[in-house]
C-alpha cells in the first residue's frame, strides 16, 4: 500500500510539474529569442551613427586637403615671380 501511494504521489508531482514547467519554459524561451533581435537593432542603429560619422569625416578630409593644395597653390604662385626677375634687372 505504501508504494500504491507512492506511485500516485509520482504520478501527480510529475503532472503538477509539466503542467506549470511548461508555460515557463515557453515563456523562458520566447523570451531569449526576442532578446536577439532588439541587440541586433540597436547594433544596426549603432553601425548607422558610426557610417554617418565616417561621412562626415571624410567631408570634412576632403575640405582640409582643398585648403591645403589652395595654399600650396598660392605660396608656389609667390615664389615664381621672384625666381622669374634675371639677376642684372634687379642691381
Amino acid at each position: 500500500m505504501n508504494e500504491d501511494i507512492l506511485a500516485i504521489g509520482g504520478f501527480f508531482f510529475t503532472v503538477i510539474v509539466v503542467t506549470l514547467g511548461l508555460p515557463l519554459v515557453r515563456a523562458y524561451v520566447r523570451r531569449r529569442e526576442a532578446e536577439p533581435a532588439a541587440s541586433t537593432l540597436a547594433q544596426e542603429r549603432r553601425l548607422e551613427r558610426m557610417e554617418q560619422a565616417l561621412e562626415t569625416m571624410a567631408v570634412e578630409i576632403e575640405r582640409i586637403s582643398e585648403g591645403q593644395r589652395f595654399v600650396t597653390k598660392l605660396l608656389a604662385e609667390r615664389e615664381q615671380p621672384v625666381k622669374a626677375l634675371p639677376q642684372s634687372e634687379s642691381r
